[in-house]
């Protein structure tokens, strides 16, 4: 169970997965703990954030332009370094 982040995808990657299409979640810096229930994927468009998963794997940190899929079954803590602005879409939204 891990996370991927793909690094400034093309634009031909976003447009096939539909991000544009997807809802915008915004937060301001801050820390909280979070369970993903099903997968979700996101694309920033603003912001840094450092995840810490809670099976003691080491943190990752993403920002602006990253594509970042977190598996369904991960719990973490989220620290927002930089107020975040992402497209995001879960995978039971597609279901």
């Amino acid at each position: 169970m891990s996370i991927i982040i793909v690094n400034n995808p093309g634009q031909d990657v976003l447009e096939g997965l539909g991000v544009f299409s997807w809802s915008i979640w915004e937060h301001e810096a801050a820390v909280f703990p979070w369970t993903y229930d099903s997968e979700e994927i996101c694309y920033l468009l603003e912001g840094q954030v450092e995840v810490v998963p809670d099976d003691g794997t080491p943190a990752l940190s993403f920002g602006a332009g990253d594509l970042v899929t977190f598996p369904a079954g991960l719990s973490c803590t989220w620290k927002i370094l930089r107020s975040v602005r992402k497209h995001y879409r879960f995978s039971s939204d597609t279901a």
